[in-house]
């Protein structure tokens, strides 16, 4: 829900106060880039990728197959290409439309699923 236009003005003063007061305490909350939080998760889904091939191979190659080993190599590198699909996805911001909707489109913007059970609960709220 959005603010409204007293509550925005109110957030704007009291971010102004803020940075009288503390500047160096703002400049470090502004400091956080997410981009190169998830740029680094990404990394670390990557190694341990590679750590899961590692795990998978020695599972087979060991003498005597150990199947635990190889089973669990295989969910490391499903957990982590899960992993970093999901970071990679933050990081090339694929997850917010790229293009503005536009009133030429024919198709209707799609909306989420609880906006649509939201309708129905009023429609049938209203009908009944």
């Amino acid at each position: 829900m959005p603010l409204s236009e007293h509550e925005q003005r109110l957030l704007e003063q009291m971010e102004r106060a803020l940075y009288a007061e503390d500047p160096k305490f703002v400049s470090s909350l502004r400091g956080t880039d997410l981009r190169s939080h998830y740029r680094r998760r990404a990394a670390q889904a990557a190694a341990g990728f590679v750590l899961g091939i590692a795990a998978l191979l020695t599972g087979v190659i060991a003498k005597g197959p150990l199947i635990a080993v190889g089973v669990l190599g295989f969910v490391m590198m499903l957990a982590s290409a899960l992993f970093a699909v999901s970071s990679w996805r933050k990081v090339s911001g694929s997850e917010v439309p790229t293009r503005p909707a536009s009133k030429s489109s024919k198709r209707p913007a799609k909306r989420s699923v609880t906006d649509r059970f939201e309708d129905r609960w009023r429609r049938r709220r209203d009908q009944g």
